[in-house]
């Protein structure tokens, strides 16, 4: 589509940068409210909150440059370039909950009250990051398909290149030369959707909540499995351990993302069981 809002002067906004700073306000005023209604003190956390925001774009920037490193040795200032798009989910979930942490050693601030909280807002981010990929028009590209779901982009949107962004995988060049105007899997759509189940799902964990802690590894499980399957799959990605790949679907097993979900779900289980019998315990 078109990656600029508004143009004003030699300065562009661009649709990216503007959701997520939306989803980041409206996600931190959930978490406020969820933490008064619990009857915790909102001093500490809004200490913390600015930065686990902010290391958790690191986190997010570096998750994602480490899943294309060929393009970005190449390009080392593309790094830097964070408002062209390319987040990874799993990179800012881990950067803010370890800035959660390092306050809670050392500082005493609550750990799983905190992430519990930040459940919805983490999840209003990655539906602004994929609205704000879908604008992009480049970012979280989807395989070509056969499929009656494919999408072909019309002749006025922008944000294209001539050629695939960050290619270093062997398995992505045959599409580059139908990539912009072939029908494709809309992952960003797909995204979006993996998004808004997520914060349905974050607002009933927190009403829920048998135990502190339960919101936030039910986050990471179900964010971890419904990107594997919903998303992944359809994306034009490097496929880290190539078992299956389907060019006419546009189907391709298994990226990097995948790949770490694994061990992301199994460590879910295993943290929802030990605070679950932590909880029970105390009982």
């Amino acid at each position: 589509m078109d990656p600029v809002m508004v143009e004003i002067g030699p300065l562009a906004i661009r649709w990216y940068g503007v959701l997520l700073t939306l989803a980041i306000f409206l996600g931190y005023e959930l978490a406020r409210r969820r933490l008064m209604a619990w009857g915790w003190d909102l001093e500490p956390f809004e200490r913390v909150v600015f930065w686990a925001v902010v290391f958790g774009v690191v986190g997010a920037r570096l998750g994602y440059v480490l899943t294309s490193p060929g393009y970005f040795l190449e390009n080392p200032l593309e790094a830097l370039y964070i408002w062209h798009g390319g987040l990874s989910f799993h990179g800012a979930i881990l950067g803010g909950a370890l800035t959660f942490y390092y306050f809670h050693r050392r500082r005493g601030y609550p750990l799983w009250p905190y992430l519990d909280a930040a459940t919805p807002g983490v999840a209003l981010g990655i539906i602004a990051g994929r609205i704000g990929n879908l604008m992009n028009g480049s970012d979280t590209v989807g395989r070509l398909t056969t499929l009656p779901i494919g999408f072909t982009w019309p002749e006025w949107a922008k944000g294209f290149p001539g050629v695939c962004p960050g290619i270093d995988d062997i398995s992505q060049i045959y599409q580059c030369a139908e990539l912009v105007r072939g029908p494709v899997h809309l992952t960003q759509v797909y995204g979006a959707v993996v998004g808004l189940i997520l914060l349905f799902l974050s607002l009933y964990w927190l009403r829920k909540r048998p135990f502190y802690g339960y919101a936030f590894w039910q986050f990471v499980l179900w964010y971890s499995v419904l990107r594997s399957v919903l998303e992944e799959p359809f994306r034009l990605n490097p496929l880290w351990l190539p078992v299956y790949r389907n060019d006419e679907l546009g189907i391709g097993l298994f990226t990097a993302t995948q790949v770490v979900s694994l061990p992301l779900v199994l460590l879910s289980l295993y943290m929802l069981r030990r605070l679950g019998k932590g909880e029970a315990a105390g009982r």
